[in-house]
C-alpha cells in the first residue's frame, strides 16, 4: 500500500515538473487535441460545417482556459511548495537576468 502511494506521488511530481517547465507546450498541445476532438463530435451531429468549426473553435477556448488556469495553480503549488535548493538553483539559471544580482559590490 505504501508503495503504491509513494508510485503515486512520483508520477504525481513528475508530471507537476514537466508542466512546470513545458507550459506553453501543455497547453497548445491540449488546444490542439481540444479543437481535434470537438471537431470530430461536432462532425457526428447534423448542422451545418460553419457551426461545427465554430463550435469546435468554442469548446477549444474553454479547454485552454481550464488548462491555463491549471497552469497557474500548479505554479502557484510549485511556488508555495517547493523552496529545495535544486528549485532555487534551476530559477537561477533560467531567469538570470530578472533576478538581482546579490553578489555584486556597487
Amino acid at each position: 500500500m505504501a508503495e503504491s502511494t509513494s508510485l503515486m506521488k512520483s508520477k504525481f511530481e513528475s508530471i507537476r515538473e514537466w508542466i512546470v517547465e513545458n507550459k506553453l507546450r501543455a497547453v497548445g498541445g491540449l488546444w490542439a487535441g481540444g479543437v481535434i476532438g470537438s471537431l470530430a463530435y461536432n462532425w457526428s451531429q447534423p448542422g451545418k460545417p460553419s457551426v461545427k468549426i465554430i463550435h469546435a473553435r468554442l469548446h477549444a477556448q474553454a479547454l485552454t482556459l481550464a488548462a491555463l488556469a491549471g497552469a497557474a495553480m500548479v505554479e502557484y503549488y510549485d511556488h508555495n511548495n517547493n523552496k529545495s535548493e535544486k528549485t532555487i538553483k534551476n530559477r537561477e539559471q533560467r531567469f538570470p537576468k530578472f533576478l538581482p544580482n546579490l553578489d555584486r559590490k556597487d
